[in-house]
């Protein structure tokens, strides 16, 4: 039972039913309809025993068969009896002296389904009367006790709801918030310890909202500054370059321009990607033509690098997700791979697909990663301190852009060592 709400109205239910049992059940166990002779029904029990001796001693069996009818009746017995000292029927002559103990105590169990035997003695102990009633269980239980324990429930009910229902509001909230949307917020309509709750989470809803709007805007802001002068720089590159002998300088100057503008579009994707999962776009699309499509792309790149590409299909794989999103995770995992593979090694790239899962592998035979370094390896900004100073290094956001939209398509990216070189799997739902 995972439900807090079902949780506590079962425990509501459970303690007053326990309760009423307990009392029920007690009461039951200690009534004694014989305490007392001045007891309503100890004083009915004579009253009958007199009417019917009075009738068996002027009337005979005639009349005492009707006094005993009239009984049935009136008391709704199924059966009444005048019996002598020894428990004999007096019109049946039948012994029931097995009943005579009940004419001293009432001695029935609250949940019996036995028949319900009342009886009373004459004072001169001649005479016994006795009175038989069906049983069911529970017979201690009245209609109106039924409608008061459907109230009970209804109460319960109506106090477990009161309790869940901000928690399941609030649980909605922060589901949508994990989803990413930043405007959900809970109902502040209570003044007790769940609406404080309440009003706490909404205060860390805009309290982040805040920070990554903040956060979104400086980048935006960055961005923009940065690339207003990239683009004058580039249009002075060009007409300086109409002086031959600073033209090494100038082709120097136009690398690093085109390395910065391709920083700035990197941490634009990143942050579009992270902040904004509802721009994905998920089609059809044949993984296995992406995988070909990419290795030819990628395949100038590693030969002007002096290694090889080496693609293992298992023929065709078809998945939803963002063709876009997908290309640039697959594509920034080969390029890391070349950028650090030896000269005349191969790169091997194998699409698999069994169990639901879509997995490509990709693996070179360069150095590897310090095993310390491999949980950060996906952090945005980070390289490993070998390579930082390396011509070869990147600015550390490709496989930070891999992993996010990996995990976007409900994926999973991970990496580790080879021995030699590293290995990197992509794992997607099909």
């Amino acid at each position: 039972m995972r439900s807090l709400f079902a949780k506590i109205l079962v425990w509501f239910l459970a303690t007053i039913v326990t309760a009423i049992a307990a009392i029920l059940l007690t009461t039951a166990l200690t009534y004694d309809a014989y305490s007392s002779r001045q007891a309503p029904f100890s004083m009915l029990l004579s009253v009958e025993l007199g009417e019917a001796r009075q009738a068996w001693e002027t009337g005979g069996p005639a009349q005492l068969r009707a006094t005993l009818q009239r009984f049935r009746e009136e008391t709704r017995a199924s059966e009444a009896m005048l019996t002598d000292g020894n428990g004999t029927d007096l019109l049946s002559g039948v012994s029931h002296a097995d009943l005579m103990p009940y004419a001293k105590a009432f001695i029935h169990s609250p949940f019996s389904v036995r028949a319900h035997v009342f009886g009373r003695k004459s004072p001169d102990g001649r005479y016994c009367l006795i009175l038989i009633r069906e049983s069911w269980y529970f017979w201690f239980l009245q209609p109106l006790d039924l409608f008061v324990i459907a109230l009970v429930v209804l109460f319960c009910y109506g106090l477990a709801h009161y309790l869940t229902a901000p928690l399941r509001r609030l649980r909605s909230a922060v589901d949508r918030l994990g989803r990413g949307d930043l405007t959900a917020r809970a109902e502040e309509t209570r003044h007790d310890e769940l609406g404080d709750l309440a009003a706490s989470f909404n205060r860390m809803a805009d309290h982040i909202q805040t920070l990554l709007a903040a956060e979104r805007r400086l980048l935006f802001d960055i961005s923009h500054e940065l690339r207003s002068p990239l683009a004058r720089l580039s249009v002075a590159v060009e007409l300086a370059r109409t002086n031959e002998a600073g033209a090494p300088l100038l082709d120097r100057i136009q690398k690093e321009a085109d390395r910065l503008n391709a920083l700035i579009c990197q941490m634009l994707e990143v942050t579009r990607t992270e902040g904004e999962p509802s721009r994905l776009k998920a089609e059809p699309l044949r993984l296995d033509e992406l995988v070909d499509e990419l290795v030819d792309d990628c395949s100038i790149e590693a030969r002007a690098h002096g290694c090889a590409l080496d693609l293992s299909s298992a023929g065709p794989v078809t998945l939803e997700g963002d063709t876009e999103l997908l290309r640039r995770a697959i594509e920034n995992v080969m390029r890391n791979a070349i950028r650090y593979a030896p000269v005349e090694s191969k790169v091997e790239i194998t699409l698999a697909n069994g169990g639901g899962w879509a997995k490509i592998t990709i693996r070179d035979y360069g150095p590897g990663v310090p095993e310390e370094a491999l949980p950060r390896l996906f952090d945005p900004f980070y390289r490993v301190e070998q390579d930082r100073d390396r011509k070869s290094g990147g600015v550390g956001l490709g496989l930070s852009i891999a992993r996010r939209a990996v995990e976007l398509h409900k994926g999973q990216l991970r990496a580790s060592n080879a021995s030699p070189g590293l290995l990197v799997e992509i794992d997607l739902p099909i």
